[in-house]
């Protein structure tokens, strides 16, 4: 029988935590999860370790596993518990905030806090692998001590572990920051930490997406607006960001008034809205918006495009009947359908439901808000799990996890309903009998953030971007100017005269040299002008990845281009 995968892993951090507690004694342990690729365990180490020491604990992990050991699970009282983790001031708090059963899973003589579950025995793990080690602090909370977090993997076979690690490296080689600069899509400086600088080829990537997205949009019928970059503290008080959101604004003083950048778009659709009066009969209303905002992120946790603290939302927010709120939501899950499609990207969705606190307004009204969106889910056909109290604190959400070439998942999308705001603005509508009604918001983003999708997308395709993206669509190369220079400016003309963005590479550096340049600049069609195809009228091309050179006429290959781009078509994803 095949072992589950986040059993096995979190088996393997508890393998883990043994091997430290042997290797280093004082070593204090906070939590140890199963994550989606692997395990990780937070240590408070009594001396400072380095990725050095992995393979020291790996040899050690070996060790006890050889002893094929069978892991007892055991339950405890609290006061047992207490006592058994005395010294340990993170298990200790830990054990104070459980209410229900407390158990511990005993490895020999070694045990840990867990509520499980593990494999039946230690010799079951075999073929795991540590991989880093970074910082976090005590329950994700910056006022708490820093504990070393160590990652780690585990298979069930040696094949899957190799798989794994394969992919791994090709991870490595396909990280963003490492392509933007390569492909001169954007750049950070230290004058402006986590605020991106796009350069021209990373301009047209966003402007192509930015075009697609405004295409489909006004298909759906969505109506785009501006909002303002920076708003008072009042209407940051209203919305309630003043309340829940003041660390993570950047606020500033006009005419001896506080304003505040914003971080979020929503706030701004609402004036939109209530700047006329609106009937039953135009809803559903939608205003979309690719709306800069600025949120402070903490300095260590800024990441290339994936974590930055300027970013562009591609927002919308409607304003809807209640009985209208299911047909509106199966609507926007056709549109993100359309728009992933285009990347080749598929993806599950999370309901996220109301926190535990901080959150606004009425229980009743998160129950049904919450109610709503699971029949939309199931009625759409659409797999979803819950994941408790993950909502945004105005209302709870459908969050949408895409998955890369690489089998990463990456939170995208979303979708959250609110019925909070509506009534804190004092939005309404009149209905069918003359009177006043509350409309209920629908705030979505398919992106989530332009920079951060073009991050995972760029990671995704390897910097290979499908055609229609491409910064360098298609370069020219003449084998010798003095007799291929002219056909090939013609040729070159005759794209730039349908949109193509093709680009000359005269014969100064030899041919084989300009072809790899193509290649590293992963250019979609490299173009070739010989004797042959002067004489014959014709172009010889090469698509990127394939070493296939396919020789035709020079009108058919810009017809077949201009049709490649028109249908948006993926290119093969090796």
């Amino acid at each position: 029988m095949a072992l589950d995968f986040k059993t096995l892993n979190h088996s393997t951090s508890h393998l883990m935590a043994e091997a430290i507690s042997n290797l280093y004694p004082g070593a204090k342990f906070g939590y140890g999860p199963a994550i989606e690729e692997g395990f990780y365990y937070d240590i408070d180490f009594p001396t400072p370790i380095t990725e050095e020491d992995l393979p020291k604990i790996e040899k050690e992990m070996h060790k006890i596993a050889s002893r094929n050991e069978p892991i007892v699970r055991e339950e405890v009282s609290k006061e047992k518990a207490l006592e058994l983790f005395k010294d340990n001031p993170y298990k200790i708090e830990l054990i104070k905030g459980i209410d229900g059963v407390i158990t511990i899973y005993k490895q020999g003589k070694w045990f840990d806090l867990c509520a499980g579950p593990h494999v039946e025995r230690t010799g079951l793990i075999q073929n795991f692998k540590l991989l880093s080690i970074a910082g976090a602090y005590w329950r994700g909370d910056s006022k708490n001590k820093q504990l070393v977090r160590i990652y780690g993997t585990s298979f069930e076979t040696k094949q899957g572990l190799e798989e794994h690690l394969r992919i791994l490296e090709e991870r490595k080689k396909r990280d963003h920051r490492l392509l933007g600069k390569q492909l001169g899509l954007f750049m950070l400086s230290d004058y402006g930490p986590g605020l991106p600088f796009w350069l021209p080829n990373g301009m047209i990537v966003r402007t192509e997406i930015e075009n697609m997205w405004k295409e489909i949009h006004a298909r759906y019928n969505y109506m785009l607006v501006d909002t303002p970059i920076m708003l008072s503290k009042e209407l940051w008080i209203t919305s309630g960001h003043w309340d829940h959101y003041k660390d993570n604004m950047y606020i500033t003083m006009v005419d001896e008034n506080e304003f505040a950048i914003k971080p979020m778009n929503c706030p701004g659709a609402i004036l939109c809205y209530k700047n006329d009066l609106h009937s039953y009969r135009e809803l559903p209303l939608r205003y979309a918006e690719l709306g800069h905002v600025h949120r402070h992120e903490a300095s260590g946790a800024l990441n290339g495009l994936f974590r930055v603290r300027s970013f562009t939302q591609d927002d919308a927010h409607t304003f809807v009947r209640r009985d209208q709120i299911g047909e509106e939501i199966i609507s926007i899950l056709k549109l993100y359908d359309e728009i992933y499609s285009l990347f080749g990207l598929n993806y599950k969705i999370e309901l996220s439901t109301r926190p535990e606190k901080g959150y606004i307004g009425d229980i009743e009204i998160w129950n049904e808000s919450e109610r709503i969106l699971e029949e939309v889910c199931s009625k759409s056909g659409k797999d979803f799990k819950i994941n408790p109290g993950d909502g945004a604190f105005y209302g709870p959400k459908l969050d949408f996890k895409v998955k890369d070439s690489m089998n990463r998942i990456w939170q995208c999308g979303t979708i959250q309903l609110d019925m909070n705001l509506p009534e804190r603005f004092d939005v309404s509508y009149i209905d069918d009998k003359g009177e006043k009604v509350r409309p209920v918001m629908i705030h979505r983003a398919c992106f989530g953030s332009i920079e951060r999708f073009i991050g995972v997308i760029t990671e995704h395709f390897a910097g290979a971007f499908p055609l229609w993206i491409a910064p360098e669509q298609v370069h020219v190369l003449p084998v010798n100017d003095e007799y291929h220079l002219d056909y090939s400016n013609k040729v070159v003309e005759a794209l730039r005269k349908e949109g193509i963005r093709a680009t000359l590479v005269d014969s100064s550096e030899k041919l084989g040299y300009r072809m790899r340049n193509a290649q590293i600049k992963k250019v979609p069609y490299t173009v070739v002008i010989g004797d042959n195809e002067v004489k014959s009228n014709t172009v010889t091309y090469r698509h990127y990845g394939s070493k296939e050179q396919i020789n035709i006429d020079v009108n058919e290959f810009v017809k077949k281009l201009v049709e490649e781009i028109k249908s948006r078509a993926l290119p093969k994803i090796d």
